[in-house]
């Protein structure tokens, strides 16, 4: 089964996120806001697409406070977690943010919370999922 990694730091978002992508998506779904955690498991191959908070509250790295922006960039400079799918999630839905914030980091895309509609949250994710490989 395929599984998204969520890193998020808000409890009540990773409960909507998970149950969503579960139940509407059939995916399965993993969730660490502990930076370290999150590279270990892009890196293990265990996780398909990684859903990434822009603000991260409580996330550091190396003694450093890390945002999802930062974690990104740390995710697509290694050769083995660049070709993970990243999608940010963030709430500053202001006008340019998108662009700035796909520039900065690196991700894949980009979606803004919250979210509304969660079948178009479901196709958003499939869409960069790597398709299954055929026997």
């Amino acid at each position: 089964m395929t599984t998204i990694l969520i890193v998020e730091d808000d409890p009540t978002n990773v409960r909507v996120f998970s149950k969503v992508l579960i139940k509407r998506g059939g995916l399965a779904v993993r969730h660490t806001e502990d930076v370290t955690e999150v590279l270990q498991i892009a890196q293990s191959g265990e996780v398909a697409l990684i859903l990434m908070d822009v603000s991260l509250t409580r996330s550091v790295y190396e003694g450093k406070m890390m945002d999802g922006i930062k974690i990104t960039r740390l995710l697509k400079a290694n050769p083995l977690t660049m070709n993970v799918p990243v999608i940010l999630l963030t709430a500053y839905a202001m006008e340019g943010d998108r662009e700035k914030f796909l520039s900065q980091s690196g991700a894949d895309d980009y979606i803004s919370k919250p979210v509304i509609d969660h079948q178009v949250f479901v196709d958003q994710i499939k869409a960069l999922l790597p398709s299954e490989k055929n026997p």
